[in-house]
C-alpha cells in the first residue's frame, strides 16, 4: 500500500479521499484542535500532530505528500489581502516536500488564487516546485463534476518526481448538468434528504441579520447547493425554507412567512461529500463544527484527483 503524509489536514476531508484512492496516511497535522478530534475519531490510525507545521522539523518517509494550506486572503468570499502571513504557508509545504522528496505530491486551494492579480503568487508555487525536482501541473475542478451535490470550484496542483517516467493527467468529469452526457449532478435531496428536517442543536438559529439577507441563499431541493462556508451563520437556507426574493441589488426578503432555518453543520458535511458515518464529538460549540467542515475539501473530488495519479508506487 502507498504510503502519505498529510499537512495542513483539517478534518480529514481530503485524507478520508485518500483513504478510499488506497494510501496509508503515516502523518496528518493542522493547528485547529476540534479539526483533530474529528479527524482521531474517523482516522484513528493516522498519527495526527496538532500545532504549527513550522515547528515540525522532521517528517515520515512517504511515497506522497498532501497539503491543503489556507490562503484566505484569495478567497472568492471576504476581505482579499494577499499580503497576509497565512497566504505564504506553501512555503512549509515545499520544505516538506524537499526533506520527503515523495514521488508524488497534490495542493488543493480556493479558485481565487487564478484571479490576474494574484496569478504571481500561484506562479511561484509553482516555479518551486519545480525547482524542488517535480514535473508539474495546476487545474480548476468543480466539485460537483466529481460527485458532490455543491458547487465549489478549487485549484489542484499536482507533481510527479522528473526522476520518474510519468505525467500527470487531470481526472475529467464524470457527472454533468445534462443527464444525457453520463451520470447528472447530485442534488441537495440527494445529499440530505434522509435527514431529519429540524435537527434540534445542530443548525445556526440566529436571526437573518441584514448581511444575511443581502444576496439570495436559497437553493431547492432539486438544485446543487450553494459553496459550502466555514461560518454558521451565513450558510445557505435549508430547502424547507421559504425561498427568497429580491427587492433591489442588496436586499432579499422571504416569500412568505412560513419557519425557515439555516443548513445543520450534518447537512453541510454531506454536501461536502462526507461519508454518511462520519463522526463529530462534542468537544466544540457549534460554529467550530461548521468551520472545520467548510474548511475541508471534498473527499470525492480529492479521492478523484489521488486515484488518477499514475502507479508509480
Amino acid at each position: 500500500m502507498p504510503t502519505a503524509v498529510s499537512l495542513f489536514s483539517g478534518c480529514g476531508g481530503s485524507d478520508i479521499g485518500l483513504h478510499k484512492a488506497g494510501f496509508d496516511i503515516l502523518m496528518a497535522n493542522d493547528i485547529l484542535p476540534y479539526a483533530r478530534d474529528v479527524y482521531r475519531a474517523n482516522l484513528p490510525d493516522t498519527d495526527f500532530r496538532l500545532g504549527d507545521v513550522a515547528k515540525i522539523k522532521n517528517f515520515p518517509r512517504a511515497d506522497l505528500l498532501v497539503g491543503c494550506y489556507p490562503c484566505q486572503g484569495f478567497s472568492q468570499g471576504g476581505v482579499r489581502d494577499p499580503s497576509r502571513t497565512i497566504n505564504y504557508l506553501y512555503r512549509e509545504f515545499d520544505r516538506a516536500l524537499r526533506q520527503i522528496k515523495p514521488k508524488a505530491f497534490i495542493v488543493e486551494n480556493v479558485s481565487g488564487m487564478r484571479r490576474a492579480d494574484f496569478r504571481h503568487l500561484l506562479n511561484n508555487q509553482i516555479v518551486r516546485f519545480r525547482l524542488a525536482g517535480y514535473k508539474v501541473k495546476s487545474e480548476l475542478l468543480d466539485a460537483r463534476d466529481f460527485g458532490v451535490a455543491q458547487e465549489r470550484q478549487r485549484v489542484f496542483i499536482v507533481g510527479i518526481r522528473a526522476d520518474l517516467d510519468d505525467i500527470y493527467e487531470f481526472p475529467m468529469p464524470a457527472y454533468f448538468a445534462d443527464a444525457r452526457r453520463g451520470q447528472r449532478h447530485l442534488t441537495i435531496r440527494d445529499a440530505i434528504g434522509d435527514l431529519p428536517e429540524w435537527p434540534d442543536g445542530e443548525f445556526n438559529n440566529e436571526v437573518f441579520h441584514w448581511y444575511y439577507l443581502s444576496r439570495n441563499r436559497y437553493r431547492g431541493w432539486e438544485e446543487t447547493s450553494r459553496t459550502i462556508v466555514a461560518k454558521g451563520r451565513h450558510v445557505s437556507l435549508h430547502p424547507i425554507s421559504p425561498k427568497l426574493k429580491r427587492i433591489h441589488t442588496d436586499k432579499w426578503v422571504f416569500e412568505d412567512d412560513r419557519p425557515a432555518r439555516r443548513l445543520s453543520f450534518r447537512e453541510c458535511a454531506r454536501l461536502q461529500g462526507f461519508p454518511k458515518a462520519m463522526k463529530f464529538p462534542d468537544t466544540a460549540i457549534l460554529n467550530e463544527k461548521y468551520k472545520v467542515v467548510g474548511n475541508a475539501v471534498p473527499p470525492p473530488l480529492f479521492n478523484a484527483v489521488a486515484s488518477a495519479l499514475p502507479n508509480v508506487w
